[in-house]
Parts: structure tokens; sequence; C-alpha cells
């Protein structure tokens, strides 16, 4: 009898441990069908993030090449156009009135590129009612520039397409007599003494018409430079406006230097006013040291008076006392 209720007590533990055997094994089921799930919406979000990513790709590589294509029409469009627009130039340098306003435009353009804004004007007008295209205002010496721009292509342009020694001639006198107008009308409208500079600048936006001035009519240059007028090309005024540059940076570095000059007297100024205060405030220390010392010496004998009082033998006290 107890071997049946021994066997039937294992019998109920090894059930016991069967069953906690079976739920272990189904909690363990249901932690990795939960791991399953999540990892199977993990990579259905992975899977969407990239197909996300390469419908954004496929968008942005057709819309850069429907950009390119964009510009290769626009770049036809441009082809196409150049033939109408060297005409347009032609027409352009044919009238006189729109070769002075392309000469003004390069003239503006090299000007703002090497200069800053404060250091030059346009049409400006003088003191004597004239106006020039562009002052450029150094500080004295040598003082504000005035530039003109003149393009006398009609006369270099007969010049270089005379048939004979006859018409070149004829053209060529024409052009030194347009040089000699121009440099006449710059002398006497913008050289005024105390306003501007003792020279102006005449400016030819042709680098072809400024070489043939220079090297076939260098006494025609001497002579303007002679007058105060001096005739530069677009290379030349490039590099005659770097040195003028130079000239305005220095002078801005000067009002500078008098700037800190004044604020470094001021600051020794205030350093020296500083140095009294500190003196005077110093004397009243050594002052107040003084009279904290003798107030310290009477309290002390005070101290000593009082201590002295009262170590006297005064017989009235001693009765009391007994």
């Amino acid at each position: 009898m107890l071997l049946v209720l021994a066997l039937r007590g294992r019998r109920g533990e090894q059930l016991a441990r069967i069953g906690a055997m079976v739920e272990a094994l189904a909690a363990a089921q249901d932690r990795l069908s939960s791991l399953h799930d999540d990892r199977m919406r993990d990579q259905e979000r992975a899977l969407a993030t990239r197909l996300d990513a390469a419908a954004d790709r496929t968008q942005a590589t057709a819309l850069a090449i429907q950009q390119r294509l964009s510009v290769i029409d626009a770049a036809r469009a441009n082809i196409e156009a150049l033939g109408g627009q060297v005409t347009s130039l032609a027409a352009v340098l044919g009238n006189k009135q729109a070769r002075g306003a392309l000469g003004e435009v390069q003239l503006r353009d090299l000007v703002a590129d090497r200069l800053p804004a404060s250091g030059y004007a346009w049409q400006h007008t003088l003191s004597n009612g004239t106006r020039c295209d562009c002052l450029i205002r150094l500080p004295f010496p040598p003082g504000p520039i005035a530039v003109d721009s003149k393009f006398p292509l009609e006369a270099w342009a007969a010049m270089q397409d005379a048939p004979d020694p006859a018409a070149r001639s004829l053209a060529t006198r024409r052009f030194t007599q347009d040089i000699r107008k121009h440099v006449a009308d710059i002398s006497g409208k913008y050289l005024i003494p105390g306003e501007t500079a003792e020279g102006a600048l005449m400016f030819l936006p042709s680098e072809a018409v400024h070489a043939t001035l220079h090297a076939a009519h260098g006494d025609l240059v001497a002579e303007a430079a002679r007058r105060g007028v001096h005739i530069v090309g677009p290379s030349s005024l490039w590099a005659v406006l770097n040195t003028m540059r130079g000239l305005l940076r220095d002078a801005r570095l000067q009002d500078e230097a008098r700037r800190i000059r004044h604020e470094v007297e001021a600051l020794a100024e205030d350093t020296a006013r500083l140095e009294r205060r500190v003196a005077a405030l110093r004397g009243h220390f050594a002052n107040m040291q003084q009279d904290v010392r003798d107030i310290e010496i009477t309290a002390e004998k005070i101290v000593r008076r009082g201590e002295t009082i009262r170590a006297l033998d005064i017989p009235e006290d001693r009765k009391a006392a007994e």
C-alpha cells in the first residue's frame, strides 16, 4: 500500500513537471511568435522605406533629365538667335547714340568691378555746369579724375576699309580730327583747378581703335597727354583703375590711422586722469590707515587705563567685600 502511494506521488510530481514544461513551451512559443511578428513588421517598414527612396530617386532622375532637356532646348534657341544678335550688334555699332551707350555700359562695368561704390559717381555735374560720364573721387593729390567715353568707330572703320591710299589718307585725317575734337572737349570741360585733377581720361571702348591710335598716331597721343587728357582702352583702363583702387585704399587707411591716433590720444588722456585719481585715492587710503592706527592706539590706551583702575586697591571696596 505504501508502495502504491509512493508511486502515485511520483506520478503526480511527474505530471506537474510535464505541465510546467508544457506551459513554458507555450510561453516560449508565444514569445517566438511575437518576435517573428515584430521582425516581419520591421522588414515591411524597411522595405516600404526602400521603395519610397527608390521612387524619390527615380523621380529626381526624371526631373534632372527633364532639366537637362530644357537646357539643351535653351542652348539650341540661343544658337538659333545668335545670328540675329550679330545683326543687332552691327546695328548698335552703326548707330552713334547706341554705340555711345554701349561704351558707357562697358565703362560702368569696369569701374564698378574695380572700385568701391563710394569711390566714383556717374553723370557727375561739375561746377562749370558740364557733366562727365564718370568722376573718380581720388583725394588730393591728384584729386578727382573725370572719365569720358568716346567711340570714334565710323572714322576708324572707314580707315580700315579704305580701298586705296587716297581714301585711307582721307579717313585717317578724319579719324585724327575726331580724336583732337574729343581731346579739346575733355580738356576744356573737365579740367577745373581746385576741383578736379590736372588730368582726365578719355575711354575708348574698343581695343582695336585704341591699339591703332597708339601704334600709328603716337604724336596725337602725346599731344593729348600734354593737354591733360590720357587716352585709355579697356585693358589700360583696368590697369589704371587698379592703381586708383590702391590710392583709395591708402587714403582710407590714412583716415583710419588718423582716427586711431585720435582715439589713442584720448585713451592716453583718460589713462593719465585715471592715474591722478588713483594717486588721490591712494592718499585718502593712506590717511584712513593712519586714522585707524590712531584709533587703535587710543583704544589700547583706554583699555590699559581701565585695567590700571581695576587693579587699584581701594579700602572701601575691601571692607565692603569683607
